[in-house]
């Protein structure tokens, strides 16, 4: 199973692809506002509105050989802890190695902004070339999933 964790995530598209042709299931997940795939392995969740709602959705469900697209760096703290492969929009693959710098990181950010409320800017736009490297690490992904599962 992939989880997507759909708020303002740029990769939506590409996930349905990789997964269709691999033949996996896929949950969106959202507070609402998006469009239902037409795709039978696609599945939309509309999660109540509230504070991380579609987090803690995904995070109950996430285990050993899922896989989770998400930005998000605590929620992918959890999915790594119960054993799912996580994945951020651009490519990059979070891992027990690396998930715990990447949320202190983040939280360092966090703090740095709050202390400077003129602070400007934020990430840098979402390119051709995150997506490329987004569909070479979901591809590979997949490919670990599925080999782990036989």
């Amino acid at each position: 199973m992939i989880y997507v964790d759909a708020d303002a995530c740029p990769v939506k598209a590409e996930v349905e692809k990789v997964a269709t042709r691999h033949r996996l299931t896929v949950a969106i997940v959202s507070n609402g506002g998006l469009r239902p795939s037409p795709n039978p392995l696609v599945e939309t969740v509309i999660v109540p509105d509230g504070p991380d709602e579609a987090d803690k959705w995904i995070a109950d469900r996430a285990g050993p050989g899922d896989i989770v697209i998400t930005a998000d760096m605590p929620l992918a703290a959890r999915c790594v802890d119960n054993g799912a492969q996580v994945l951020k929009p651009n490519g990059e693959a979070l891992t027990e190695a690396n998930v715990r710098e990447a949320l202190a990181m983040r939280d360092l950010m966090t703090d740095l902004r709050a202390a400077d409320p003129f602070r400007q800017g934020g990430g840098r736009p979402f390119s051709k070339s995150d997506r490329s490297r987004f569909l070479d690490a979901l591809e590979r992904a997949v490919r670990k999933s599925l080999s782990q599962s036989r």
